[in-house]
């Protein structure tokens, strides 16, 4: 739909019927989560409002135990919880019992956490530039690799790939997006090829996770099984996927590189300054420069390492800790951040000045994604306080009783998909429906390892599209992206690996 505006002349609008169009622009990430938080909340007039006993041994639901309570809300209440849904998903909700929401003790309910991660990663990245090792490094390195810029993609999207398949890497994530836009720019790509390479390339490896402890070891838990039960088969599956993701981002970085009026989002505001600065010669780093360059890749290994839980990861998810694992999150990571941006300051030879000055500007830079952060953890307090999640969750269970083995593994797979859109947590969609889903396979002669890859397939696609996701909505955010162009780039792949997945799961269910 074309609008129109008028010509003005002398303040009043001029009679010679000229008319020219004015451009449609897409709403921000934040209007578009403002839109989906208020479509929740009407939802959740009319869905009925249930939940389910929890085991006192284990806090988890008991399956088929559901039964329909009366709305636990007053009205008055309700308008409150919609005006206040920003700042409850910063903070948290709590009632009489405890956490409200299907999440695992310890975890982080509200957003703080991941609100003032982000907000470190910015000072971190920002003092990095400020320093101009950052800038120098891209220069460098997209000197050298002008003619292999393919294979740069390739090799990215497979680390990025490893850090989901092993560790569920997501809001991690956030942090490389200054990193690379410069890098991809300078090589004579878009801004969506960047999003491509970290969203889709860590996103495939956490839909195909296979020691991932924030999902297969959770998920396992829930379900009484190993976290090495069905590892095979969901290294199969990373091995065919991730290949098929490396392909669609390659295929259009390649076609926006021979043509850039192929873009999907064409230039952003200032991106002439940031290729010019990628694209200079700029020699032999300086001996400052390797320093900060270096700091900044121990850093992000650091990060990695520190919030594994290992001894998951090679024992299954009821081993003790080793004494050598950090167990890190994000609270921890913040401060990490924070404290190397300052041992950055110093050896960039910022000053006191120069550092708090950075300090303050990499903060308010960072302000807006965090603030798309919390308001995305606002939608899920309001599904839990308004109690109808376990709605949902029944309604699932109902589906997929008394099927055949690979009917069951696909609808294993098909009930996941909206559960996953309301539950964004991969941990704490796994805690709430495994202890549900999981009994149910024995029924079908199905191993209960297939519920689990089941669970976290759909989880791990939907989370590659879902505005209620932290990740995609700050990543969109970080790189510039809108919405509806993100859509368009990857709704054709999301088709691809939604059937791949169903096929490989209905196949892996019959046989096993």
């Amino acid at each position: 739909m074309v609008s129109f505006r008028r010509r003005r002349s002398g303040g009043h609008a001029a009679d010679t019927g000229d008319t020219e169009p004015k451009s449609f622009h897409f709403p921000s990430a934040l209007t578009v989560l403002a839109a989906v938080t208020l479509l929740v909340w009407l939802l959740a007039f009319v869905v009925p409002t249930g939940s389910y006993q929890n085991d006192p041994d284990t806090g988890r639901p008991i399956p088929g135990s559901y039964e329909e309570t009366s709305n636990p809300l007053t009205l008055g209440e309700r308008f409150g919880q919609l005006f206040l849904a920003p700042i409850n998903g910063l903070y948290g909700v709590m009632n009489d019992d405890g956490f409200v929401g299907p999440y695992e003790i310890g975890e982080l309910y509200g957003a703080a956490g991941v609100f003032f991660f982000v907000i470190a990663i910015g000072v971190f990245i920002t003092m990095c530039m400020r320093t101009g090792a950052i800038e120098n490094g891209i220069a460098r390195v997209a000197s050298r690799m002008k003619t292999r810029s393919s294979v740069l993609i390739i090799v990215l999207m497979i680390l990025f790939s490893i850090g989901g398949t092993t560790e569920g890497m997501a809001e991690e994530t956030l942090g490389f997006y200054a990193l690379l836009i410069p890098l991809i720019l300078a090589l004579g790509y878009d801004r969506m090829v960047v999003v491509g390479v970290i969203m889709v390339g860590a996103g495939v490896g956490v839909l195909t996770s296979t020691v991932n402890p924030f999902a297969t070891g959770v998920a396992s838990g829930a379900a009484d099984i190993s976290i090495g039960d069905g590892i095979a088969f969901r290294l199969l599956m990373y091995v065919l996927l991730v290949p098929v993701g490396i392909w669609w981002v390659l295929r259009y970085a390649r076609k926006v590189k021979a043509d850039p009026a192929a873009s999907m989002v064409g230039k952003a505001e200032g991106d002439d300054e940031v290729v010019a600065q990628g694209t200079r010669d700029v020699g032999e780093l300086s001996g400052r420069d390797k320093l900060v360059l270096t700091i900044v890749g121990v850093t992000f290994v650091f990060m990695i390492f520190s919030i594994v839980p290992w001894a998951q990861v090679i024992n299954g998810p009821e081993a003790e800790s080793y004494s050598w694992q950090l167990d890190w999150y994000f609270p921890e990571l913040a401060a990490l951040f924070v404290a190397m941006s300052i041992v950055v300051g110093l050896i960039g030879g910022m000053g006191e000045k120069g550092v708090t000055d950075t300090v303050v500007s990499g903060a308010g830079d960072f302000i807006g994604v965090g603030l798309v952060i919390v308001l995305a953890r606002g939608v899920t307090v309001i599904m839990n306080n308004s109690e109808i999640t376990g709605t949902i969750l029944n309604a699932m269970e109902q589906v997929v009783g008394d099927s055949s083995s690979w009917l069951f593994g696909g609808l294993m797979f098909i009930v996941n998909i909206p559960l996953a859109f309301l539950v964004p947590s991969s941990s704490g969609h796994a805690a709430l429906a495994m202890p549900i889903l999981a009994p149910l396979a024995d029924f079908a002669g199905v191993e209960r390892s297939m519920v689990v890859t089941a669970y976290q397939s759909a989880s791990g696609l939907v989370n590659l599209i879902t505005p209620t996701s932290a990740v995609v909505m700050g990543g969109l955010a970080l790189a510039k992206v809108r919405y509806d162009h993100y859509v368009r780039f990857v709704m054709p792949l999301i088709v691809i690996l939604f059937v791949a997945c169903l096929v490989l799961i209905c196949v892996g269910s019959a046989i096993s």
